[in-house]
């Protein structure tokens, strides 16, 4: 609903602010007096078109702004704020657009700039401007389909559908990905068969490398390591002036000495350790000398096998590996690298094998999602059919009072396809609204029969058929009075007022009988400012006593005592009281 308007320097607005109220809300004034420029100007924070001939002479900018509060159950709305991170604070957002002298424009919602094409889709959520050159939404077929799922009911089952459908595009986006994929999988595959074969054949074992590289070192010096070796086994060994041979007559004498003075018992026991450690080590190194032997070809081998594990790591283990990036900081050793590629390929063959099972599967699947479609998409038209009729002959009948008397409206609801099953995402119908203006012909497309006059006054039935279902909250009849009056003005304004129950209402008129029944009755005024000499255009809320002087007005272009009777005697039978 909106709330409240601010228009800066718009046309003949100098700076206009106005509040607005639910229920049915009128704009009267004079032929040329501006209310033209406050349909244009909100026209404008809608999103329409627009250029710099808007500005008023001598600014530099025009600017229209907003308070519009948002009703929790308008999802569509709801959501395309969410999806933008758009906040809603109090169930209100502020709208705002302004236009500079170059005809750059800049729309904002909560100060958060957006296209213009962004600000006319949500404000479409919002409202609906219907005037002499303004049906967007009854001549968008797209909005027909929604105007009689509304009236039908079928929010829920469209919604549903779409999300089948959704689900049916995505599978079969994926069976012909696969399909596309078959030469690049196959390549693949042979790749990782490859990769796993050659790491297989090597049989790398974790910790292998560090082990080679010890023996490359003992194997490249070896003659040295022997001697030293030899060295150290002769000096713990080799004679009575060997290490265990001094550390034996040591003992012995420690151990006589202790005799004497028990203060030695501790030293006894160390040297005692010393002489075992220094036993066990002789041995060691015995043994280790007994088993240092050097094998002819032995290096070769060992270099050769170091340099099968370089070109495995380098291959399939350094960190531009897709599969291990970082690599050498999520492992303790090369082979451990190496070998997890070959896991890691191994688990994408199973996979790649399984992706022919997959499509089997995926053809199925989308086999069942069709049979779904087609069962929904026959249900949607079905009922839609069902209630194009009534809805018709509904609108029809509103019509006949609208001062249509002859007019026919019809609901075409025919499918996409004409040989097969053609479905969108809310089903397989296109659904129109046509009409017959005029006895014995045929029903056409709104556009090509009706007058601007005649569209408001359709819409005008069709917003009352739909009052209850519509999400729309607020709507602008712009000059719906054109070519009528009498009885057809009345109905006109007992269903503006009707529709005014349920939504907000704007409506600009000439005519005192629909004038009547508003809830809330503004008067466009223009004047010529003393000040400055230039001309001006406002808007006041007329107070009870104003209004009967301006419905007489309407009625008698003065607001003698006898128009101002009349006015009191429609105001007391039709009126809304103030």
């Amino acid at each position: 609903m909106l709330e409240e308007i601010n228009i800066k320097n718009y046309a003949l607005i100098d700076c206009l602010s106005l509040s607005f109220q639910k229920g049915f809300n009128i704009l009267t004034g004079e032929t040329g007096a501006g209310k033209s420029i406050i349909v244009g100007s909100l026209s404008f924070l809608l999103g329409a078109r627009s250029d710099a001939d808007v500005i008023r002479s001598g600014a530099d900018e025009a600017s229209v702004s907003a308070v519009v509060s948002i009703d929790p159950c308008n999802n569509d709305a709801v959501d395309w704020l969410n999806a933008r991170d758009i906040g809603i604070e109090d169930e209100r957002v502020i709208v705002r657009r302004n236009i500079k002298q170059s005809g750059r424009n800049n729309s904002y919602i909560q100060n958060v700039q957006v296209t213009r094409s962004d600000l006319a889709e949500f404000m479409a959520f919002l409202f609906d401007l219907h005037g002499q050159h303004s049906h967007e939404s009854l001549i968008n077929k797209e909005s027909h389909r929604k105007y009689l799922d509304n009236f039908a009911g079928l929010g829920a089952e469209v919604a549903e559908f779409g999300k089948v459908f959704s689900e049916l595009a995505e599978k079969r986006s994926e069976l012909a990905a696969q399909t596309n994929e078959e030469r690049v999988r196959e390549t693949k595959l042979e790749m990782l068969r490859y990769a796993v074969d050659e790491i297989a054949k090597a049989d790398p074992s974790p910790g292998e490398t560090q082990k080679l590289e010890n023996e490359a070192s003992r194997l490249n010096r070896f003659e040295k390591l022997s001697a030293y070796a030899n060295n150290a086994d002769t000096a713990f060994l080799s004679d009575e002036n060997s290490i265990l041979s001094m550390i034996r007559k040591a003992r012995s004498s420690i151990e006589n000495a202790a005799v004497i003075d028990g203060a030695l018992a501790p030293i006894l026991k160390r040297v005692e350790s010393l002489y075992f450690e220094s036993e066990d080590v002789a041995e060691e190194l015995r043994s280790y000398l007994e088993g240092l032997k050097y094998e002819p070809g032995r290096l070769e081998e060992v270099e050769e096998r170091l340099g099968l594990l370089f070109r495995l790591k380098k291959k399939y283990g350094t960190s531009k590996d897709a599969y291990f990036k970082e690599a050498d900081n999520l492992f303790d050793n090369d082979e451990d690298v190496i070998l997890a590629y070959k896991a890691k390929a191994e688990a994408e063959i199973e996979a790649l094998l399984n992706i022919e099972e997959n499509s089997e599967k995926l053809k199925k699947e989308i086999g069942g999602l069709e049979k779904e479609i087609a069962a929904r998409a026959s249900a949607l038209s079905r009922r839609r059919r069902e209630a194009g009729a009534v809805l018709g002959e509904k609108i029809s009948a509103i019509l006949v009072r609208l001062g249509m008397p002859r007019a026919v409206f019809a609901v075409n609801v025919a499918p996409k396809g004409t040989n097969s099953l053609v479905c969108g995402p809310n089903g397989a119908d296109n659904v129109e609204f046509l009409i017959s203006a005029n006895a014995g012909e045929p029903p056409k497309d709104l556009s090509r029969v009706a007058s601007g006059g005649e569209l408001s006054r359709v819409m005008l039935a069709v917003k009352t058929v739909l009052s209850d279902a519509d999400a729309l909250e607020t709507l602008v009849f712009d000059e719906i009075d054109t070519g009528i009056g009498g009885e057809v003005a009345l109905a006109v304004g007992e269903y503006l007022a009707k529709i005014g129950k349920l939504k907000q209402i704007f409506c600009v008129t000439h005519l005192a009988s629909i004038a009547v029944r508003a809830d809330n009755h503004l008067k466009v005024e223009k004047k010529v400012e003393n000040s400055t000499g230039r001309t001006v255009t406002g808007v006041i809320t007329l107070k009870p006593e104003e209004r009967r002087l301006e419905i007489a007005r309407m009625l008698a272009g003065d607001a003698g005592s006898a128009a101002v009777a009349h006015a009191d005697e429609i105001l007391l039978k039709y009126g809304v009281k103030q």
